[in-house]
């Protein structure tokens, strides 16, 4: 279980992992969010590559989620030295993450998903800063 200062940034982040498998799962069904996600490229629906990108994508912000509910004490899963760590990690890669999209020609991804991802590494690091 972590502090008290620390509880409301896990359970933030694990909002923001919930957020971002709603959106991966969307694109991965066939919603026409493509401007958003992936560099823009593709209006519309995204082409069959990329839709098992965010499929996959879905696997990958389910398992940051655990992690960070396991942060907020939601879970006994993972350990919880290897939840620490993780969550160390997965605020490092986000916060990397966030590189591309600052750069992306997409508005989407330059001024929601850019922000929004440095945002969750700073609520990943705050969670992961408890040493328990």
């Amino acid at each position: 279980m972590t502090t008290s200062a620390s509880r409301p940034a896990a359970l933030a982040a694990t909002a923001g992992c919930l957020v971002m498998i709603a959106f991966q799962l969307s694109l991965a069904a066939g919603a026409p969010f493509g401007r958003a996600a992936w560099g823009g490229a593709h209006p519309g629906r995204l082409p069959a590559d990329l839709r098992v990108s965010s499929a996959f994508a879905v696997v990958v912000w389910a398992v940051a989620a655990l992690v960070l509910a396991r942060r907020a004490g939601l879970t006994s899963v993972p350990p919880a030295g290897f939840a620490r760590v993780a969550t160390w990690v997965l605020g490092g890669l986000v916060l990397l993450g966030a590189l591309p999209n600052f750069a992306s020609p997409s508005g989407w991804e330059r001024y929601l998903w850019g922000p929004f991802a440095v945002l969750l590494a700073i609520l990943c690091f705050a969670a992961a800063a408890n040493r328990r």
